[in-house]
């Protein structure tokens, strides 16, 4: 076995193991929040192995959650809790992530019919979780999975349905994704509020910042360094709204689409279904 696993989790070592055989390797790939992601490969396969500790085991035992309750077929394989700590064993899916699927794209303006196409899958996926009534909560460009059977949304701990228990309270998303209207909240706290439009306003940014390599805000122009203010004092200058969008626009017409989704007040942003069939309309 290559890499280091965490000791005192010999259950979740006994999974891995069974799905491997013996002789697996082990590589991380995330390490934050409290929480870490391996990919476990052998002969059996590749899967991913998470373990969370302090604030990371409450997001890591809440995501075992979301995955039975999702009824996702063969996503989630175990999980359990270990000492002080969560643990799960999940499917390794195989693929590109959306920023990954657009990288020529970045690179050199190439490769567009394969960037919209990867588009208009993710937002077909999330409007098929909003159908089942849920909101991811935390897209981000590598929370979609490009595989051979369609798009795969991970790092779900954050999602949540009427009716279920609350996220953890704890910094959620990436600041530059955040809609302003809830970007007051804070980053020490989840918005519980936060429904399908705000969930299409951070799949809109994750999309553009797919397609500029940049976040959608121009910090500059709004004489912001990002970097040298807290995430709470960041949210707080978000929160008004008068940070304008880049000006940039490598790919014109895509950025047409979701500038008016990222401008329109959150009752007039189109759903993640009209988002891609606006989107889709632009391979005719």
């Amino acid at each position: 076995m290559m890499g280091q696993f965490p000791s005192g989790h010999a259950e979740a070592l006994a999974v891995v193991e069974d799905r491997c055989g013996n002789g697996f390797r082990l590589r991380e790939v995330t390490s934050r929040r409290g929480a870490v992601v391996w990919e476990a490969a052998g002969a059996g396969g590749r899967f991913a192995v998470k373990i969370g500790t302090g604030d990371g085991a409450a997001a890591v035992s809440r995501e075992a959650e979301v995955l039975r309750a999702l009824g996702w077929s063969g996503h989630l394989l175990a999980a359990g809790l270990g000492p002080g700590s969560a643990w799960l064993v999940a499917r390794w899916f195989e693929g590109p992530s959306t920023w990954d699927a657009f990288t020529s794209c970045r690179e050199n303006g190439s490769g567009r019919r394969a960037g919209l196409g990867a588009a208009v899958e993710l937002c077909r996926t999330v409007a098929a979780l909003h159908g089942m009534g849920w909101v991811h909560a935390d897209l981000q460009p590598d929370h979609g999975i490009h595989t051979g059977g369609g798009v795969r949304l991970i790092d779900l701990a954050w999602s949540w349905r009427e009716g279920m228990r609350p996220p953890p309270v704890t910094g959620v998303g990436i600041d530059h994704l955040v809609p302003p209207e809830l970007a007051l909240r804070g980053a020490g706290d989840m918005p519980l509020d936060a429904g399908r439009a705000a969930d299409v306003y951070t799949l809109a940014a994750t999309l553009w910042t797919c397609v500029t390599g940049t976040w959608p805000l121009d910090y500059p122009a709004a004489g912001i360094t990002p970097k040298e203010l807290t995430s709470d004092q960041l949210r707080t200058r978000i929160a008004t709204g008068r940070i304008p969008l880049r000006a940039e626009t490598p790919w014109p017409e895509l950025q047409a689409v979701l500038r008016q989704a990222l401008l329109s007040a959150h009752q007039g942003r189109p759903t993640a279904r009209e988002l891609a069939q606006t989107l889709s309309s632009l391979a005719s």
